[in-house]
């Protein structure tokens, strides 16, 4: 007779660990889930710059990419066929919601307000960075870039 009762036993515990460990990963995937829909819908706010290179006209440009490289690079988001310029003279990145400017240790430096920039540092609307013999000027978009939440019930809700 134990052998039997045993037998259930073993089973019923063997089922309760396999529907625990069910129950676990559904959790993962389902706050995965929740986290990727987040990310996914966080906006990089537009930056705009009013750029000034050495001897030619002003010209604006747009961009809504998390990181701008500022060179003669070719492959340089905003480029300057320019001798004071370096190749790849410094970078604009978004992360932490805000935006940061660092110098790439160019020759000729960087500098944000007309002071020289040695680490990365965050820019605003109406900040002025000049690289080598190029000025431009650092205007951000105002519309919101706070991902939609969701209303995570509770047990409050539940009294009312």
């Amino acid at each position: 007779m134990s052998g039997p009762v045993l037998l259930v036993l073993r089973l019923l515990i063997t089922a309760s660990i396999y529907a625990f460990l069910g129950w676990a990963l559904w959790a993962l995937w389902r706050d995965v889930q929740q986290q990727s829909a987040l990310l996914a819908n966080r906006k990089i706010p537009t930056i705009s710059l009013n750029i000034r290179p050495a001897r030619e006209e002003l010209r604006v440009s747009h961009f809504v990419q998390p990181e701008i490289l500022i060179g003669r690079d070719l492959a340089a988001d905003v480029r300057a066929d320019d001798e004071t310029l370096s190749a790849r003279h410094a970078r604009l990145t978004y992360h932490h919601r805000q935006w940061w400017l660092e110098d790439l240790q160019s020759t000729n430096g960087t500098f944000l307000n007309r002071e020289r920039l040695y680490t990365p540092t965050v820019v605003v609307s109406g900040d002025q960075v000049d690289c080598g013999s190029m000025t431009f000027t650092i205007s951000l978009a105002t519309e919101s870039i706070n991902p939609p939440t969701q209303k995570i019930p509770s047990q409050l809700d539940d009294l009312d």
